[in-house]
């Protein structure tokens, strides 16, 4: 355990700076696949034809394997951080675009005929009623998606992404089990807390309304 701590001590500052890196790449790519998952989401809930064929393929996209993703990657974008985010942003546009396109689908029928039968057009009804009514079923995608993500992230350093990877695969390769230690338990506080965090803000997009029938 001494020896533990008089590693961390001694490298704190390689520490922060790959802790910066992990939550930067990680946070790149999750905010890219919130501006793209929300309003195709919410297109595909408009276009039936073409919403079994959008989600199959981000399906598709989840089913390859991390590291052949990034693999993928070298040849197209090269090494680097940037082909690091965007498979990232490829991997995080499931949980995202799949609850959007559900919350609003879940929307009770009932209350859209209210609203057009008050008036209201189409995209009134989208912003005043599905969106507020779905909101919470879109923000746990995007908790879920972050901490995915911050978890993944740990294979960016295999192409030279940065992040707290490098600790955990630099310690596997020259057997120093604190190095390892560090990078895994660095990498779970991130998740921790990027749990905590996306879950606070889950709570907060949530109407009153709906927050205190949940409490009930």
């Amino acid at each position: 355990m001494s020896e533990f701590i008089q590693f961390i001590q001694e490298r704190h500052e390689q520490i922060l700076l790959l802790i910066w890196e992990h939550s930067y790449i990680s946070f790149i790519a999750v905010m890219a696949g919130f501006l793209v998952s929300v309003p195709l989401g919410i297109i595909l809930t408009r276009t039936e034809k073409m919403n079994r064929y959008v989600i199959g393929f981000v399906n598709i996209l989840q089913t390859i394997p991390s590291l052949a993703l990034l693999g993928l990657m070298i040849p197209l974008l090269g090494i680097g951080a940037v082909p690091a985010i965007v498979a990232l942003f490829l991997y995080s546009l499931l949980p995202m675009l799949r609850n959007t396109f559900t919350g609003i689908m879940e929307v009770d029928p009932a209350l859209k005929e209210a609203a057009k039968g008050m008036g209201m057009t189409s995209f009134q009804i989208l912003w005043k009623v599905e969106l507020p009514l779905a909101i919470s079923i879109i923000m746990g995608g995007f908790r879920t998606a972050t901490i995915y993500t911050i978890s993944w992230a740990t294979l960016a350093a295999v192409i030279g992404g940065g992040g707290l990877g490098y600790l955990v695969f630099t310690g596997l390769g020259v057997a120093n089990d604190n190095m390892l230690l560090t990078g895994a338990l660095a990498t779970a506080m991130l998740a921790t807390i990027a749990d905590f965090i996306t879950r606070k803000i889950q709570n907060v997009c949530t109407p009153k309304g709906l927050r205190s029938n949940r409490a009930n």
